[in-house]
């Protein structure tokens, strides 16, 4: 089981203007896909721009345990993969350790519950905690079996089928995780598979599945869902890979240009993809110099140049049905809320309460200890609104081992009144290693703090 690290306790205090071009690391999402299709493709596969945190990291190791040969080749986010092949997985001698990864495990339950092996999945302390029924339940569908804790807590032993079958599946919960997972395991199971999917998430599997060259396709049917049909045991083939710059990582920065005073920044090649846009949608309704530029598209997805300038914002209403495409990004949402005028409602959270904490739970706690009105039911926030630098600051926020809600307080305290101490800042290297340097580059006064 993963160790855990010494906790970083760190303080933002009120900042001067943010300046400057940022970068952000290669999207998280697409870089597990990445490693996972490159792995089980027939020959060598490339990728530039590679997240290089240690969720991602935990991904490479799990995939050489099971018999690929991943190498990190040149400069940073330089990868290159020695593919198996579909059902070419050997049974690994060891746990496959994700850490704090939800996404890496799931997406990797998937890709090995049709082969015929054993494979133990474990994490950290807070991914243990954290339910997988609802990936087990579809893999089940193949003839897949589990062992774990409560029936569905890591650790948990999955074991591969030798007669493994297609399955049919209808999503009741909006998961990209789940229908990710699904579709993995559909690619080694003979014959057609099909996924329903009631609202449209992420759709980064769907498409790295057709660079590869598997035989899929995507549809509505009648009732305006999505529907996905996949032809098992293909050979994929394998490919070069740009990883765009992550939109969720690139969230942070935006909103800290949007809440210090006099700031202007310029974010590069952001992934924008309409699966993982609606926080800047959402920004935008709310008041936000937020200009989207040089849109291009590069392997299938489309990216972006964001220049984000200070801006005096207005709470909205946030609708249930946006809640999929901005998922990741409600902890740094509801720091621009705290900074508005008025009171900000969002709906549709529920998702929340299944993180890498009970998010909904840990942002509320943390609005609270800065000194911002908020509530929370089980799946809708509220805040009222300081206004434009007039969230007072001062209280210890505690993180709850979650990388979004430790850089999501760190944010809000450029702008607060008064610093906010966060109580621990290791978890960030999950999905940002290079937040913090980041943004004292930009100008932010963040610092370390006595543990």
């Amino acid at each position: 089981m993963s160790n855990l690290p010494r906790p970083t306790p760190m303080t933002a205090h009120p900042s001067p203007a943010l300046q400057g071009h940022a970068r952000p690391p290669g999207d998280k999402s697409i870089s597990h896909r990445a490693l996972i299709f490159g792995a089980l493709a027939v020959g060598r596969t490339t990728i530039d721009g590679l997240l290089e945190g240690e969720d991602v990291l935990n991904t490479a190791r799990s995939l050489r345990l099971l018999g690929a040969d991943i190498q990190k080749s040149g400069p940073p986010g330089e990868w290159v993969i020695e593919g198996v092949g579909v059902g070419g997985f050997r049974e690994p001698d060891q746990v496959l350790d994700h850490g704090n990864s939800g996404t890496g495990v799931r997406l990797m339950m998937g890709a090995v519950a049709t082969t015929p092996i054993a494979a133990t999945f474990t994490g950290d302390a807070s991914l243990n905690r954290r339910p997988m029924g609802r990936v087990l339940e579809p893999l089940s569908l193949f003839g897949t079996s589990t062992l774990g804790r409560a029936g569905q807590l890591l650790p948990l032993t999955l074991q591969g089928v030798q007669a493994r079958r297609p399955a049919e599946f209808t999503m009741t919960v909006p998961s990209a995780q789940v229908k990710s997972a699904f579709l993995l395991a559909a690619l080694n199971a003979p014959g057609r598979s099909r996924l329903i999917e009631r609202e449209a998430t992420r759709d980064h599997t769907e498409k790295m599945l057709k660079a590869f060259g598997a035989d899929v396709s995507v549809a509505l049917d009648s009732d305006g869902r999505s529907v996905i049909d996949l032809v098992g045991q293909p050979e994929l083939r394998p490919r070069h890979v740009v990883v765009p710059a992550d939109p969720s990582s690139a969230a942070f920065i935006v909103v800290a240009a949007l809440l210090t005073p006099g700031s202007k920044v310029t974010i590069s090649n952001v992934l924008m993809s309409p699966t993982r846009s609606g926080l800047y949608a959402t920004l935008q309704e709310m008041g936000a110099r937020l200009t989207i530029r040089d849109l291009r598209e590069e392997g299938g997805e489309p990216i972006g140049t964001i220049d984000a300038e200070y801006s005096d914002l207005t709470a909205i209403r946030v609708p249930a049905d946006r809640a999929p495409s901005m998922i990741d990004e409600y902890p740094i949402l509801s720091i621009a809320a705290a900074n508005a005028i008025g009171r900000m409602r969002m709906e549709g959270l529920a998702e929340l309460r299944v993180k890498e904490s009970d998010r909904l739970a840990a942002v509320e706690a943390g609005l609270t200890a800065i000194g911002v009105r908020c509530a929370a039911d089980k799946d809708t926030l509220e805040v009222n609104g300081c206004g434009p630098g007039a969230v007072p600051g001062g209280g210890l926020v505690r993180t709850q081992m979650d990388h979004r809600i430790a850089m999501a307080f760190l944010i809000a305290g450029l702008s607060a009144r008064a610093a906010v101490p966060v109580d621990d800042t290791s978890m960030i290297a999950t999905s940002f290693p290079e937040f913090v340097p980041l943004m004292r580059r930009l100008g932010a006064r963040i610092e370390a703090a006595p543990a």
